[in-house]
């Protein structure tokens, strides 16, 4: 027979316990929770002969169980440990900001490869663990048992504030380009941006091509910030200070014309479907062809 014994005082963690090893789908499974001295302890007695089964399974509600009951505890503990600093107001901002990066990270590419391998990691800390000893005191085990996980976390909570400062700035950016254009007289009456495989092509109100040149650029508000292959088509609308902007999207929205409906707002009006999308989406089908 084999026994554990996972000690913790935490009745959220022990009725998590409880409910999830009641599921485990293995025969010959008993468990309890009973009071002992400082402790509650769910006891798990295992009679059968599939052991390595046993283990895994235990193994997967622990890990669901630190990822569900501690990691969040953990994310706090770490901003509080090195990102002390910030105000209330942004650490609240990050915190949820990192939990929400977390959530998501089946759909987020920026992510480190790493968070998204925390479950692995975590799982093997506790495999080893329980094989080997017949008892785990839980937060004993979560502070100093699991560290290659814990390092996992502290890189993540590094890139959820450079997140963080980084959407501040951009949305400053913004702000700064917004106040430049509401300071300016729009410069023409129309400009119209095709966007097809994540390129612009500028038009004027007489559809004529708009060239764009490095002599569009204005340093003074585009000199630390990159929109890659769009930079141009920016830098050209900014010089341009279009009255209206009509956005053809031959492809996908993105968050370079995400950019563009920041900045200049109530001009800017999305267009799929006219003369000038349906020229260009036929143009853009031979060319794939």
């Amino acid at each position: 027979m084999i026994s554990i014994c996972i000690k913790t005082n935490n009745k959220n963690v022990i009725s998590y316990l409880m409910d999830n090893i009641s599921i485990i789908n293995l025969d010959n499974i008993i468990f309890v929770s009973k009071e002992f001295s400082k402790y509650n302890n769910v006891i798990v007695h295992y009679t059968g002969n599939n052991i390595p089964l046993f283990f895994e399974e235990l193994t997967n509600v622990l890990t669901d169980c630190i990822i569900q009951n501690y990691e969040n505890l953990i994310i706090h503990s770490l901003l509080m440990l090195n990102y002390f600093y910030f105000d209330d107001v942004d650490f609240n901002a990050i915190e949820s900001n990192s939990y929400q990066l977390l959530n998501s990270q089946t759909n987020n590419k920026l992510l480190p490869l790493e968070v998204t391998d925390r479950y692995d990691v975590l799982w093997k800390c506790v495999l080893r663990y329980i094989t080997s000893n017949k008892s785990i005191l839980l937060e004993g085990f979560i502070r100093f048992r699991i560290l290659d996980y814990i390092k996992i976390l502290d890189s993540f909570v590094d890139f959820a504030v450079n997140q963080f400062i980084l959407n501040r700035e951009y949305c400053e950016f913004i702000e700064l380009l917004k106040m430049y254009i509401n300071s300016k007289e729009p410069g023409t009456r129309l400009v119209h941006l095709i966007y097809v495989n994540d390129e612009s092509i500028l038009l004027d109100d007489h559809k004529n091509i708009i060239s764009l040149t490095h002599n569009n650029l204005d340093l003074h508000y585009l000199s630390d910030i990159s929109f890659s292959s769009n930079d141009y088509a920016l830098n050209s609308l900014l010089s341009l200070l279009p009255e209206k902007i009509i956005i053809h999207l031959i492809s996908p929205e993105d968050e370079f014309i995400n950019t563009i409906k920041l900045i200049f707002g109530k001009a800017v009006s999305i267009c799929s479907d006219c003369n000038i999308c349906r020229t260009y989406k036929l143009l853009n089908n031979s060319k794939t062809k």
